[in-house]
């Protein structure tokens, strides 16, 4: 059916405003690619927009030469990894029973769960918590205190409510066990939204930056985030990495090496995002539409 003009002219609207916003998002990751390629004197003369000029790689040489990014990035992979894990594995343990009809108490349960979105204990107290259990100055207390994402469980609980029951009583009357019932078709019909949770956590955790601040306590267990904020911040960190500029690199400056850390942050997400977008739209639509 051919639209009208007033429809028209309502998606000639959101798609110039869609551009825009896109546009407005894009553009500044493109000026920092553009800084971390470019030279010394178009930076410092300000001249780099959203084109390099005088290409180079020499930042990011020297941004793994003069700091421990590679250790801190490596630390970004063990706790994203692990901690995606952990809490993909705990989230289905808790979603997949309170989906279930026959579970009993659930409502309470997933009313007890909700209720930790409104009210929490704090920041005391939940760093006495994490102190008393001597997680202090180790992964886990990074692990521990946001193993399960309340959103993320009640995108799943609703999910696995809307695979019908009858698929259960089928695999049961075939022999079928819990944990099999669980492994062998529950998840493997669940694709789409484990892919989607899965990026919301990866992204919490390669992003994490204040619990790190707060039960970190030894330098080189942190991450990418803390070590480039501190590059940032720190004046000292970059007029000792400037000093060595140069006597061994002369054509990069401080702002050219903050742009390619935060660059070295931004990659990993923008390559993982391409291979879960199949999963990604069908899985953000849970529970838009009820049936």
């Amino acid at each position: 059916m051919r639209s009208s003009f007033s429809e028209q002219l309502f998606y000639g609207i959101n798609y110039m405003v869609l551009a825009a916003a896109g546009l407005l998002c894009f553009l500044p990751l493109v000026h920092l690619a553009s800084l971390s390629l470019s030279g010394k004197d178009p930076v410092m003369s300000g001249f780099v927009t959203l084109w390099p000029m005088e290409f180079t790689f020499e930042s990011y040489t020297m941004l793994f030469k003069g700091t421990p990014v590679v250790r801190a990035f490596a630390n970004n992979v063990l706790i994203t990894v692990v901690g995606v894990a952990l809490s993909m594995m705990f989230t289905v343990f808790a979603a997949h029973p309170l989906s279930r009809k026959a579970f009993y108490g659930r409502r309470f349960i997933t009313l007890a769960i909700v209720f930790t979105m409104l009210f929490q204990g704090g920041l005391i107290p939940t760093y006495l918590v994490i102190k008393q259990l001597g997680l202090i100055d180790s992964y886990g207390a990074l692990w521990l205190p946001g193993l399960i994402s309340t959103f993320n469980m009640l995108i799943m609980r609703s999910f696995f409510e809307n695979i019908p029951e009858e698929l259960d009583e089928a695999a049961r009357m075939d022999g079928c066990g819990e944990w099999r019932l669980l492994i062998r078709i529950i998840l493997p019909l669940s694709l789409p939204m484990l892919a989607t949770i899965a990026l919301f956590y990866g992204v919490q955790y390669w992003n994490s930056f204040f619990n790190v601040l707060i039960y970190l306590n030894s330098p080189e267990k942190y991450n990418l985030t803390v070590l480039i904020q501190q590059m940032v911040r720190s004046q000292t960190i970059l007029q000792e990495i400037n000093s060595m500029n140069q006597q061994e690199v002369p054509n990069i400056t401080p702002e050219g090496m903050k742009a390619a850390g935060i660059m070295i942050i931004i990659i990993p997400m923008l390559l993982v995002y391409p291979l879960l977008q199949k999963y990604f739209v069908k899985g953000v639509m849970i529970g838009a539409v009820k049936g």
